[in-house]
């Protein structure tokens, strides 16, 4: 199996560290791809066959910082590297511009100018893992086809080698990211200040300069420089700027210098050295790191803002990029099961958990809302129904609202012994409270397959994605609960079936749009009053509880007035004043037919709704242009006046809403005039088929950006 070892998990075995250490496989293979296309930067992936992960097995050119939120990510992730597997294909992406708009996820984290190439790694039996590389901004926006052929051919190699490797069961394990001096190779090696000359040349220059390699660290310093940011130059080298230096501790500094290195184009910033002195610093960059040029800057009266404590610059930046990365994927979830997923294809691969499970409480007891990753559903079950008082890690969290994090089942089991009597099959766990608005909605549990200790940095990033998952979880329970009510309320309120009226054949089929709450205030009713009967089809304006209200109060109207035997232009003019008298805000369209098989006719009233259809018994079909009136709900006085039509035995009619036609892009005629070739073609068909086929002809339908509903009628004899 090729696999890899990476982030808090176990560490590889000694074999195959020695394995990789004498045959950098992954880092060769790289470091010469990205010298092919001249890349500035780059990482391969590999894919374990027992799990659905891609995980970073090398990194070049960059600090790995930088991709810290991406170094597991399962096979769901919106990423670059992730479609180019799924889909075998190479994933360009040519600017910030182009990676916001199709993978903002990583634009939140890295919003600079640089492109980016993906490919799979992969042989025609097998997908080993992938590859991508960048450049800075000034890359052309598309690749030439000489890259793409570089980059592709050197994919296949690399693919080629890992099947052998994966034929000798070699095991293949995480490799020393390499350096920048590798990556330059002997065509561009950087210029040195080594010579003693040129060092007192720089020494006696009036502003500071310094050089930073590119995790950020102090390689040279002069003597300006020094004095500018009140150190001696012997405790800054060797440390990153921003740690020796608190006054720099700030992220929008080390945001500079990422854009620098990212960007390969200078950057700058102004920053307040206490207590009053301001000095701008100039960022060069380049594949080796970055000089930087450092002077005073004009007196600035405004005060100084308070500057953050020290504090470990690469673990900083991995803490801010996965909360970053991973709030922007939260934001996606709307409902319960969405967070769960979302937990599992983005939390677990970034904090390296093998299993995972959301708790929530109801009735002073626990509920599993969802769990992924466990082999047996019964190791889950303990939690369900488990009473709030009962002391365990998950009530604990929740009533708590104190994390726990157990490095070790022996660790678990001496805080609470007893209480852990199903084994799940994992080593560690950790217990994260879901706090939001100042209350308890849930509880995370991570369960890792190994030992895993659990430093503070890290306490810290799984607490503050904790806080993160309960706003997420809060939304979304919400929204399950409006979302049951509204769904209850609609399927209420319509048919459940259609009414059986003598010489009419009827199907319906309604579908809720996919945005919003997926309800809306699309309805259609069949009315067997005597001595005619009725169908009417409408659309309430909005997406939510109140259209589905008002579409009731409508539908229930037309009832009314049909049974007492108006005729159809007053049925309309009579639900119309009293959409007016009860106030609604909403407007709506409708459409009535007073129904008279027996005389093969049909009397029709509009109010602002789409013309039907009719298919006749010859199979010529035409849009029926019907005399109507303004939707219901505007204007009191508004008259709506009928028109009959034949309606011969054999005849189909076809009531639709507009979410049946009306699509982005596609002009209203066109989709009308593809239906009517449909009813054409097809419209002798069992009336049940014919209802499910103009559903599934409609590319509004598929997109259901509103609610569709359709009302099929066809007349035949009557006995």
């Amino acid at each position: 199996m090729v696999g890899v070892s990476d982030g808090p998990g176990p560490e590889p075995a000694p074999a195959a560290e020695g394995a990789t250490a004498a045959q950098p496989l992954l880092s060769l293979a790289l470091v010469s791809m990205m010298h092919e296309v001249h890349a500035h930067s780059g990482a391969v992936y590999l894919l374990p066959s027992d799990e659905p992960v891609l995980r970073m097995a090398v990194h070049a050119g960059m600090p790995r910082a930088f991709a810290a939120p991406w170094e597991r990510v399962g096979l769901s992730a919106p990423l670059p590297v992730v479609d180019a597997v799924r889909e075998r294909r190479l994933v360009w992406v040519g600017g910030e511009e182009e990676m916001a708009r199709r993978y903002p996820r990583i634009a939140v984290v890295l919003p600079y100018p640089f492109a980016l190439a993906a490919l799979p790694v992969a042989t025609e039996r097998r997908v080993y893992g992938a590859v991508f590389v960048t450049w800075p901004g000034g890359h052309p926006p598309e690749l030439s086809d000489a890259e793409r052929g570089r980059l592709r051919s050197a994919c296949e190699r690399l693919a080629l080698r890992l099947e052998r490797l994966a034929a000798r069961d070699g095991p293949l394990g995480r490799e020393d990211d390499m350096s920048a001096s590798a990556v330059a190779g002997a065509a561009t090696v950087a210029e040195t200040l080594g010579s003693v000359e040129a060092v007192r040349l720089v020494s006696r220059l009036p502003y500071g300069l310094i050089s930073l390699d590119l995790h950020g660290r102090i390689g040279f310093v002069n003597r300006a420089a020094a004095e500018l940011l009140g150190r001696p130059a012997g405790q800054l080298l060797g440390t990153p700027l921003w740690a020796s230096v608190p006054w720099l501790n700030d992220p929008m500094y080390e945001d500079r210098y990422r854009a620098a290195l990212l960007s390969q184009q200078m950057a700058s910033f102004v920053a307040l050295r206490p207590p009053g002195d301001w000095l701008w610093f100039r960022l060069y960059p380049g594949t080796t790191g970055l000089s930087v040029r450092i002077g005073r800057a004009r007196a600035m009266t405004r005060s100084a803002r308070e500057t953050r404590q020290a504090g470990p610059g690469p673990s900083r930046l991995v803490t801010i990029s996965q909360v970053l990365s991973l709030a922007g994927a939260l934001t996606e979830a709307v409902g319960v099961r969405d967070v769960v997923q979302l937990v599992w294809d983005e939390v677990a691969p970034a904090v390296g958990s093998q299993a995972m499970a959301i708790l929530g409480s109801q009735g002073g007891r626990l509920h599993v809302l969802g769990h992924r990753g466990y082999r047996e559903a019964r190791v889950v079950e303990r939690f369900e129904g488990l009473p709030l008082a009962e002391r365990t890690p998950g009530t604990q969290a929740l009533s708590t609202g104190v994390p726990a994090f157990f490095d070790s089942r022996a660790h678990l089991e001496r805080l609470y012994p007893g209480r852990h009597q199903t084994p799940d099959g994992f080593a560690a766990w950790a217990y994260l409270p879901l706090i939001a608005s100042g209350r308890p909605v849930g509880t995370c549990v991570l369960a890792y397959a190994e030992p895993h200790v659990f430093p503070a940095d890290e306490r810290a990033v799984l607490t503050s994605l904790g806080g993160l998952i309960a706003q997420a979880l809060e939304r979304a329970r919400l929204y399950d609960a409006k979302h049951s009510l509204a769904h209850g309320l609609q399927q209420a309120l319509l048919p459940h079936s259609l009414a059986s009226l003598p010489g009419i054949e009827a199907a319906a089929r309604y579908l809720p749009a996919t945005h919003g709450m997926e309800i809306g205030g699309d309805f259609y009713d069949l009315v067997p009053a005597r001595p005619l009967a009725a169908a009417v089809i409408g659309d309430v304006q909005g997406h939510n509880v109140t259209a589905a209200g008002l579409m009731g109060q409508i539908r229930t109207g037309v009832r009314a007035y049909t049974t007492v035997g108006q005729a159809p232009h007053e049925v309309i003019g009579s639900t119309n004043r009293l959409l007016i008298d009860l106030g609604a805000e909403l407007f709506a369209s409708c459409l009535y037919l007073r129904l008279d098989p027996a005389r093969g006719r049909a009397v029709m009233a509009r109010a602002g709704h789409p013309p039907p259809l009719l298919r006749r018994p010859d199979g010529k079909v035409r849009v029926l242009d019907l005399a109507g009136g303004p939707l219901l709900g505007i204007d009191a006085s508004a008259v709506y006046p009928t028109t009959e039509v034949a309606l011969d035995p054999g005849s189909v009619l076809v009531l639709y809403t507009d979410g049946l036609v009306e699509s982005p892009g596609v002009d209203i005629e066109d989709a009308l005039a593809d239906l009517g070739a449909l009813l054409a073609d097809i419209g002798d068909r069992p009336l049940e088929n014919l209802a499910d086929e103009v559903i599934r002809h409609s590319a509004a339908a598929r997109d259901r950006a509103d609610d569709v509903a359709v009302l099929l009628l066809r007349a035949h004899t009557t006995d």
